[in-house]
């Protein structure tokens, strides 16, 4: 946090609600111009959420090292990420199996799982089988694309972190929907958080904010649920599957027994994309690019999903 922000925080807890919500308020979209994504995220604010405006397509690499691919590739999504400017810690952990909260880039954040919504046991216990990290199903920089053919953070965003202008460990590196910020491994100032200190939602208190979620090197990595009070829980943002201009939608990727080779995906300067890799022995690909109408793709596939059969469409958002 920027020292203005800081001092404007400390002040609020003197000026009622009002100034509360303009300070949180500045303090997210200090988060994001200090950290030098203003150019691709834009930050609004009503009385009530600071919105986060982005297309979730980070500017850095993308897929590299995955070996159990989904077969799912990343395309721009509009998204719009509202984060609470009065957060209420309820101690209640909430759980979903969609976004938790954005990076500052504008990627949304999921807990560590693959495996849907998880239940207050399975926040007690580690769930390897599900594991998004131990089952190689992460490329190199935390992320990957999901069946919306998003691309979103499920540990910790280590390149978007490396290109983080104001990167430390006083730097957020997200916001959770309610309203409490994201810090690295450390404590903001910089020294260890102490082993145990964590709870169940990787979070802990906080003397600024009142309470702060941290990534971790081990499981489960990041925010994995919510401590906070969020009255339209329901209503947080989801990213859609791609739809056919035929008709219908894409069947869902399934990830092919054993993994995969080589998966390199490769961005061109003309808009056009494409994910490439190894399947014992075959060669297999996701290509796709802009078409003539707005937020739509013409694809052109052959997947071990569809048992290497070349497919062609336009999709769209």
């Amino acid at each position: 946090m920027t020292r203005p922000a800081y001092i404007a925080s400390v002040l609020c807890l003197f000026a009622g609600p009002a100034a509360a919500h303009e300070d949180h308020c500045a303090a997210v979209a200090d988060s994001v111009a200090d950290a030098g994504f203003s150019d691709s995220v834009t930050v609004t604010c009503s009385d009530s959420h600071a919105t986060l405006t982005s297309d979730t397509y980070p500017d850095h690499d993308m897929m590299t090292g995955i070996i159990a691919t989904n077969e799912q590739v990343p395309v721009p999504a509009d998204y719009s990420a509202p984060i609470l400017l009065a957060p209420v810690f309820s101690g209640t952990p909430l759980t979903r199996d969609a976004a938790l909260g954005v990076a500052v880039n504008g990627v949304p954040i999921y807990d560590y799982t693959g495996g849907g919504e998880m239940t207050d046991a399975d926040l007690a216990h580690h769930q390897a089988q599900h594991d998004t990290l131990q089952t190689g199903q992460l490329d190199v920089c935390g992320g990957h694309a999901g069946r919306g053919d998003d691309y979103h953070y499920h540990v910790a965003p280590t390149c978007m972190i490396a290109q983080m202008e104001n990167a430390g460990p006083d730097a957020i590196i997200g916001w959770a929907f309610d309203g409490y910020p994201i810090y690295g491994d450390s404590n903001p100032d910089g020294s260890a958080i102490i082993a145990g200190s964590l709870d169940v939602c990787n979070g802990q208190m906080d003397d600024t904010f009142g309470y702060r979620y941290h990534t971790s090197p081990d499981a489960p990595y990041i925010v994995q649920c919510l401590m906070g009070v969020v009255a339209d829980f329901d209503q947080l943002p989801r990213v859609r599957p791609l739809t056919a201009t035929a008709g219908g939608g894409a069947e869902p990727g399934r990830p092919p027994r054993g993994g995969v080779e080589d998966l390199v995906f490769t961005q061109n300067d003309d808009g056009s994309r494409s994910m490439d890799y190894t399947y014992q022995g075959q060669d297999y690909y996701i290509q796709y690019a802009p078409s003539d109408q707005a937020n739509c793709y013409d694809y052109t596939t052959a997947t071990v999903t569809n048992a290497g059969q070349v497919m062609q469409g336009e999709f769209c958002r």
